[in-house]
């Protein structure tokens, strides 16, 4: 019994391409041909491609296949490598499941950031994408503690910041910065490493700054940047300890 590529490829399970990829690799040999020109393959070559498509269903990496075909046998080590590799896919896929699951319950965007689902949909736009500029500029337990302040930011200062326009005059500025103020203040009591990052930086200072500022300065508007500001100087001194904050006022 002798097939040709298109019912080899049937009778395996797989496609042409595949079969010519294979060929290509050297994982399979070259048939014999017909007088016309055209492949033959036989029952060996069936069963050497099986081989090779139950070794790709394990997650064997075809080059450790080529290996495999000439010492006989795919190496233990080998094996347990794409076991590790597999548990973390799974791991991975477990987490994707999880993540849809919140998406779905709270309507949340599905390209929001990790994590974050629960409060993406009162997110700003600005918000949104710069937490997710964040998620490469500090480590994993700085991120928990984002989601956390997101999570209880439940102060209206917040949506009128968000809402805040580019003209807005000097008295609307400062009134949302003067709201704002205490906000950050908490976070900053209660995340005393907002203060010092660099033990939760994943990137260097200099480009965390720089990415930092980069980021803010296109998307937010010359307003929310300058209320931002304003905001965070207040808050730093409203926690200023009361003798250092004397001696600002010169005695007469």
């Amino acid at each position: 019994m002798a097939w040709s590529t298109r019912e080899l490829a049937d009778l395996a399970g797989t496609t042409v391409n595949t079969i010519r990829h294979y060929h290509r690799l050297g994982l399979l040999e070259e048939p014999d041909r017909r007088y016309n020109g055209y492949k033959q393959y036989g029952v060996p070559h069936l069963v050497c491609l099986l081989r090779i498509r139950r070794l790709v269903e394990l997650g064997v990496p075809l080059s450790e296949i080529g290996v495999a075909r000439t010492v006989g046998d795919v190496p233990p080590e080998v094996l347990r490598q794409v076991d590790a590799q597999l548990a973390s896919e799974i791991e991975r896929l477990s987490k994707a499941r999880s993540d849809i699951a919140v998406i779905l319950r709270d309507g949340a965007p599905a390209d929001g950031p990790a994590g974050f689902e629960s409060v993406a949909p009162r997110l700003s736009e600005a918000d949104t994408s710069l937490i997710h500029v964040y998620t490469r500029l500090y480590d994993e337990d700085a991120m928990k503690d984002l989601q956390r302040m997101a999570e209880n930011d439940n102060d209206p200062v917040s949506a009128e910041m968000d809402a805040l326009p580019p003209d807005a005059d000097e008295a609307t500025r400062q009134d949302v910065a003067e709201r704002l103020a205490p906000v950050i203040a908490q976070n900053l009591t209660d995340y005393p490493w907002l203060n010092d990052p660099g033990a939760h930086l994943i990137k260097s200072e200099n480009v965390t700054m720089q990415t930092f500022i980069d980021s803010v300065v296109a998307l937010y508007n010359p307003a929310q940047i300058d209320v931002l500001t304003r905001a965070s100087l207040l808050a730093h001194q409203r926690l200023r300890p009361t003798s250092e904050a004397g001696d600002d006022t010169n005695p007469e």
